[in-house]
């Protein structure tokens, strides 16, 4: 998380003093811009837009509340409201120019971070074999913003690192308490477990039988031993 953010900050830093890394960056973009099939590249460049990315990560918070794991969705969430709480004032702190217009706020690019956010947090949720699924749309999406002269490759690359800092913090485990996953103490599997504890351990906890062993009070008392008789006189 930290070499991302200090990457992040390095790429902010050539953005705001246009520095060589961004006159090299303005140089690519001219070479880029324009280029592959204009359906296409529109379509990738969709893929970070709210209406197409929002919908796949409340599909995957839904499911990871049905499967007990609502902390995990929780955090989920929250890191999906970060993107817009950090783009914003970001964009316009740098009032970065676009590569085909001189309206400004095109650094970071809200589109890539919310792939990268939006994906990434869905996968997580449902199942990890996903991630390589979630990292290729967010490598689309990035790429067709750029090949659409929408932003510059260093508008995509600082959102790349600000929003894998946000996801490391997404995905960080809790550090005190019981996982609330499918075993934990809200999951759904917790009456099966309750059972299984039940059928191990029988007996009431601290409480013996009536001979002295621990488990199962059986109610049997034991047989009391009869006086020898006294001899006959």
């Amino acid at each position: 998380m930290l070499t991302a953010l200090a990457l992040f900050a390095v790429i902010t830093w050539q953005v705001m003093t246009h520095g060589p890394a961004a006159r090299l960056d303005e140089r690519v973009s001219a070479a880029l811009a324009g280029r592959g099939p204009s359906w296409l590249t529109e379509l990738g460049a969709d893929l970070g837009s709210v209406p197409v990315a929002l919908p796949v990560l409340a599909a995957a918070l839904v499911h990871a509340v049905r499967r007990g794991r609502r902390r995990a969705a929780l955090y989920a969430a929250l890191a999906m409201a970060l993107v817009p709480a950090l783009v914003v004032p970001l964009k316009a702190l740098t009032a970065r120019p676009g590569p085909l217009t001189d309206a400004i706020g095109y650094f970071p690019s809200g589109h890539t971070m919310t792939a990268l956010v939006a994906y990434g947090c869905a996968a997580a949720l449902t199942h990890r074999r996903l991630l390589p699924v979630a990292a290729l749309l967010t490598a689309a999406t990035g790429a067709c913003l750029v090949l659409r002269g929408y932003h510059w490759p260093l508008d995509v690359l600082g959102s790349l690192c600000l929003g894998t800092a946000v996801l490391v913090v997404a995905a960080r485990p809790p550090a005190a308490g019981r996982p609330n996953g499918p075993n934990g103490p809200d999951g759904p599997d917790r009456h099966r477990r309750r059972w299984a504890d039940r059928r191990r351990c029988p007996g009431e906890p601290g409480r013996q039988s009536i001979t002295g062993a621990p488990g199962r009070v059986t109610g049997r008392r034991p047989r009391a031993r009869r006086a020898p008789a006294a001899p006959g006189h």
